[in-house]
């Protein structure tokens, strides 16, 4: 292959090797599996770390490496503490990685070939009851721009259950509020149609008539939410946001952006929405990831039951 042949006429090695394999590896990832830019960065974050270790094992070349490296790699993150989650990770971007340059013949063997993944015990999602999702809802003011948008994004999330990536990429083009959905290009690339509810309709229509005007800063942007320079908020400026008014709820739960679609889906099923419907509106790829929602009701259906059943 090109690729192989331009690489052993100029004998790269340490830094330099492994940085060709790793800019190539993405590539693949980008163009031909269409990921996510934040999946082809936490790829490249693993694949960056593991290279590096190699390196400091005297390991130059890419062939050079083994089965071993890949396990004393697993165990050195161990030992840092890491949870089964990130070896599980990292196990799975080291093995797509070696799947990469088997396929394109810049190697002859995969080393993970055979290797377990560490099993991450599932833990059931935290979810909030509806009255602190409604204390939560309620939390933002709506006396000025930066309230309205916050009670908009909160209300929309909510509604949606979209992820907070998904959020603070839409555009005002994919919001149709006189049809009430909402259009989001979820993992992979896959664009999906989400209801919108009469109220964050309501809130959304709000913030677009007396906040985000006052927000816009010169031409504008066509992000839909916006921060106080007039850009698309980010990630994590949503982050510093609920943070800020689950305090002011006075929620002592532990919440994140979300927590907000564990409470969408979770809530859905307890009302009597069935699976396959929750899955289309999460985009879940498999409907198994949907099913731990089902585990979520059932245990709070035992809690309610212990507590109000008078012989339980």
């Amino acid at each position: 292959m090109v690729w192989k042949a331009i690489l052993d006429t100029y004998h790269l090695e340490g830094d330099s090797f492994m940085d060709s394999l790793i800019d190539q590896f993405i590539h693949f990832l980008s163009v031909e599996k269409g990921l996510a830019r934040n999946t082809l960065e936490s790829y490249q974050r693993d694949m960056v770390a593991y290279t590096s270790y190699l390196n400091e094992q005297g390991v130059t070349r890419i062939e050079e490496s083994a089965r071993t490296h890949i396990i004393g790699y697993l165990l050195v993150l161990r030992e840092k503490g890491r949870a089964t989650a990130t070896l599980s990770r990292n196990m799975a971007s080291i093995r797509a990685f070696y799947q990469f340059l088997v396929r394109d013949k810049l190697i002859d063997k995969d080393p993970s070939i055979h290797l377990e993944t560490p099993k991450i015990e599932k833990r059931l999602p935290k979810v909030l009851s509806v009255d602190e999702v409604e204390r939560l809802l309620d939390s933002p003011p709506v006396n000025h721009p930066a309230g309205l948008r916050d009670k908009a994004m909160l209300e929309l999330l909510y509604a949606t259950g979209i992820r907070v990536s998904e959020l603070v990429n839409l555009d005002k083009a994919d919001v149709n509020l006189d049809m009430g959905f909402v259009k989001c290009m979820g993992k992979g690339s896959k664009e999906r149609i989400i209801p919108l509810g009469s109220v964050a309709i309501q809130m959304v229509r709000h913030y677009l008539q007396a906040g985000r005007p006052k927000l816009v800063k010169g031409s504008g942007d066509s992000a839909l939410f916006l921060n106080h320079l007039g850009k698309q908020i980010t990630r994590q400026g949503f982050w510093k946001i609920i943070k800020r008014y689950a305090l002011k709820a006075n929620i002592r739960a532990e919440i994140t952006p979300h927590t907000l679609r564990h409470s969408f889906a979770t809530h859905l099923l307890e009302n009597g929405a069935d699976l396959r419907s929750v899955q289309e509106m999460l985009g879940h790829a498999d409907i198994s990831t949907t099913q731990i929602y089902t585990h979520v009701t059932r245990t709070r259906i035992k809690d309610i039951y212990a507590k109000t059943h008078p012989r339980a």
